[in-house]
């Protein structure tokens, strides 16, 4: 798994610095090219010379150093690497992730990253447990940054209790099952619709919804990372558009329709995570709406059910629904999922605390053709979006073997 890839280790201030050591030799041993980026703090544990020795590589320590290539460092490593991992991570690297700071090489390296981050923490319980150390970490899961560990055990302080740097052995292990990962969909076409629509009732007014998007550009993040080509048919949101990911923008429910159904013939997987308009006004008004003080009434007229369309049209593709319910969600689940014709859907309880629109964390069920559910806890929206891609992967592999 890790024969020709290129990896950036960060290692910061931490007597658990001796461990990246370890990591180093045994990714080196399976054929990864390392490239070593040191905090000063780090260098006081473990000398630069020894990753030196170990990878056959230079040793980044200080932005102001004499170039090694002609090439801006900082940059040209960000754009070398095929993932980060920052080994031990301390809460102070976590924080100057968190918000931003870049006041050395290794946290201007970190601004410049577009490959996926690794964090494998390493300090004291107390500090683990710190309320800002727990948010700063939430805020990196939700940026799609994935952290290993902690562990739990003796500390060098002489403390026992959660915060000890995964062992080496298990890190590896991690990443090589992360590069596996990442041809689990390799060749597959995907499409993802997000966000909600809008339903213009004049120029300045609309018909609309919660949705943020978050969760649908959450599983397109996920899919790019098993390798699947993916467009992201999208509603209006301010969120950044995942890497690699061929997005095209929509306004209304039609738009959205028009978009998807004639990418469809093409598609091996379908996920409609989008807040579509049930329904839209009779007509738009050319004018603003004026209020003359008489109640005004408004006809509504049914959009087109993108996921109805799909699932009568579905020949070779596998469709996954959402279903966002207030009250039965289960039982409106199962019947959403037979009327429409879906693979797999999920579901969620938008009156649940941490599961609404807007939120940066979710709680849903997975419900499958088989009759089978799954009930997730309470995860950020990544780590949703990562567990069903694999579980569509898993799906997909099984119908093949049948066949």
């Amino acid at each position: 798994m890790f024969r020709g890839r290129s990896i950036l280790l960060g290692v910061t201030g931490s007597i658990a610095a001796y461990k990246a050591v370890d990591i180093a030799s045994r990714v080196k041993k399976k054929g990864a090219e390392v490239d070593v980026v040191m905090t000063r703090s780090a260098a006081e544990f473990v000398t630069p010379l020894t990753f030196r020795s170990i990878t056959g590589r230079p040793v980044y320590t200080d932005l102001f150093d004499e170039p090694k290539t002609w090439n801006i460092e900082h940059i040209s490593l960000a754009q070398k690497a095929d993932i980060t991992l920052i080994a031990p991570a301390t809460a102070n690297i976590l924080a100057k992730m968190a918000v931003g700071i870049a006041d050395d090489f290794l946290s201007t390296v970190l601004m410049a990253v577009k490959n996926p981050i690794f964090v494998a923490p390493a300090m004291n319980h107390a500090m683990y447990h710190h309320p800002a150390t727990e948010q700063n970490l939430e805020i990196l899961q939700q940026r799609g940054v994935n952290v290993i560990g902690p562990a739990k055990g003796y500390q060098a302080c002489g403390t026992e209790g959660d915060g000890r740097m995964v062992e080496a052995a298990e890190i590896v292990a991690y990443l090589e099952g992360f590069f596996a990962d990442r041809n689990l969909l390799q060749g597959r076409h995907v499409l993802v619709t997000a966000g909600g629509t809008r339903e213009e009732l004049d120029p300045v007014r609309y018909l609309g919804n919660y949705s943020s998007g978050k969760m649908g550009y959450a599983i397109a993040q996920a899919f790019t990372e098993t390798g699947a080509q993916v467009t992201l048919v999208s509603g209006p949101t301010a969120i950044p558009v995942p890497s690699g990911v061929d997005l095209v923008r929509v306004t209304s429910a039609e738009e959205m329709y028009e978009e998807v159904l004639q990418r469809y013939n093409d598609l091996d997987i379908v996920v409609k995570a989008a807040a579509v308009a049930d329904f839209r006004p009779a007509s738009r008004h050319e004018q603003k709406i004026k209020k003359d003080g008489q109640a005004y009434s408004l006809e509504l007229i049914p959009n087109p059910d993108i996921l109805a369309a799909l699932g009568e049209k579905k020949k070779h593709q596998f469709l996954v629904g959402f279903a966002a319910e207030t009250q039965n969600s289960y039982a409106n689940g199962l019947d959403k999922m037979k009327r429409k014709n879906v693979d797999m859907l999920v579901v969620n309880d938008v009156t649940v605390p941490g599961a609404g629109f807007g939120t940066d964390t979710n709680i849903v069920s997975f419900l499958y053709a088989d009759g089978r559910k799954l009930d997730l806890p309470k995860m950020s929206k990544i780590e949703i979006a990562r567990t069903l891609v694999k579980e569509i992967a898993a799906l997909i592999k099984g119908n093949l073997t049948k066949e």
